[in-house]
């Protein structure tokens, strides 16, 4: 419980003034010289904002049993939400929108990006697909993004984030390992689209040279709102949307001469 009130940069007094219990009673159930109520630790790893997945280890270190389930995506539990996903993603197309879970790994796609990935390392698209390791690595689209420098900052930025609210080894691991890929050589960031300057300001720009010219998007992130499943909580859906009329323009001709199809499923 210490750790990740120190984790949320808060005192003693302005949890325990939060939680609405006495700052000695916190002191004493961080020390071990008081026992929590199972209700007391929910209490108050909602105000500190436990991840679900440490919820559990917060109980069991507390003497309590799991409360939170966790089931593989693949359970037929899940056939509910995996419906829910293909149909936000159907929906989204021809614009590209992909499902992952907490550890960026690839959970479902609508293939919009698939036909622009062009020649990259094949390695990189075997399941389990990693999309920010696809993004980042050499080996992937990093020597194709037209603003390498300002994603990459954007990507560790958003990362560096997600660690620190919940401590995850793997994210770690995995930021270590992003920072470690070489800068692209030559590489000048500039703006692909003709609109850039007017809405760059407003968010950062995902922009790929393809092909066709450079596609400019912006994207935004969709989770379940009421969770009481691990799983489920951990699940985002990154939708992505066209920054100028050249991107709709080129992704409505690639839609227009493929069949359709259901989303791709990586689990």
């Amino acid at each position: 419980m210490r750790e990740w009130r120190q984790r949320r940069r808060l005192t003693q007094l302005e949890l325990a003034a939060v939680a609405d219990i006495s700052a000695r009673h916190l002191c004493f159930l961080e020390t071990g010289r008081a026992k929590p109520s199972r209700d007391m630790l929910l209490r108050l790893a909602e105000h500190l904002q436990v991840p679900l997945r440490e919820r559990n280890s917060l109980l069991n270190a507390g003497g309590f049993s799991n409360m939170l389930s966790e089931r593989p995506f693949a359970d037929p539990a899940f056939d509910v939400v995996r419906k829910a996903i293909n149909a936000v993603l159907v929906g989204h197309e021809p614009f590209p929108a992909f499902a992952v879970d907490r550890h960026w790994t690839l959970v479902a796609s609508n293939g919009g990006f698939r036909p622009f990935l062009g020649d990259i390392d094949p390695a990189l698209l075997q399941p389990p697909v990693n999309v920010l390791r696809l993004t980042l690595n050499p080996r992937g689209l990093a020597n194709r993004l037209a603003n390498y420098q300002q994603w990459h900052t954007h990507v560790l930025d958003k990362l560096r984030g997600q660690i620190r609210a919940s401590a995850d080894p793997v994210l770690i691991d995995l930021l270590h390992e992003l920072q470690s890929y070489p800068l692209p050589g030559g590489r000048v960031d500039h703006a692909g689209s003709p609109a850039y300057e007017d809405w760059h300001k407003l968010v950062v720009p995902f922009q790929l040279k393809t092909e066709m010219g450079i596609l400019s998007f912006f994207s935004t992130t969709t989770i379940f709102g009421t969770p009481i499943d691990i799983t489920v909580s951990e699940i985002a859906l990154e939708s992505f949307y066209p920054a100028d009329t050249a991107t709709v323009d080129a992704l409505r001709k690639v839609a227009a001469s493929n069949k359709p199809h259901e989303p791709d499923s990586m689990r």
